[in-house]
């Protein structure tokens, strides 16, 4: 007895009702999207940064007393980096504002948002009511900061900065 294989074949056809000028409209507006998207978030993290910075510069002691409730450094540590944090800062921003070595720039500010995170994780485990200086040191007040909001707000602040570095905004940079 023979046995017979039917062999049902199934062709596509590769048929695009799109003309060619209407795909490269949609690669065009996804591309300007992206763009858009990557210009905003290049310009927004270096207004973050420089607006962080700028009540940090000149403010030393204020910045040594909002580093030593965390309870981490000693009072000589607090007051060398509260020289070293508001300039640092500012030159996070202005390499991103000016668009100076954007992905390396971008990498910098995760690897000091990290650190900033685990301080506040760090005061929050412990129970600490403090401010965190994070915009202000100057701040009077007793109620402390939310630092598990800063927390979010600072992985927020990384995710963007990691679209950035995904897909850096070069126009209008001087050497991305």
């Amino acid at each position: 007895m023979q046995r017979c294989a039917r062999l049902l074949v199934v062709t596509t056809t590769d048929v695009t009702d799109a003309p060619a000028e209407q795909v490269e409209a949609k690669r065009s507006t996804r591309a300007l999207v992206l763009d858009v998207l990557s210009a905003a978030a290049r310009f927004f993290m270096a207004y973050v940064w420089i607006k962080a910075a700028i009540p940090k510069i000149g403010a030393v002691l204020d910045v040594t007393q909002t580093i030593a409730a965390y309870e981490i450094f000693t009072r000589d540590w607090s007051y060398l980096l509260a020289h070293i944090i508001g300039p640092l800062e500012l030159a996070g921003g202005l390499l991103l504002l000016l668009g100076i070595k954007l992905r390396p720039a971008g990498w910098i500010s995760i690897g000091v948002l990290s650190l900033f995170i685990i301080g506040m994780l760090s005061a929050w485990q412990r129970g600490l009511i403090i401010d965190c200086g994070c915009f202000d040191p100057n701040t009077e007040g007793t109620e402390g900061t939310n630092l598990l909001a800063t927390v979010g707000r600072d992985v927020i602040y990384i995710a963007i900065t990691l679209f950035m570095i995904y897909r850096p905004f070069k126009k209008f940079a001087i050497y991305p």
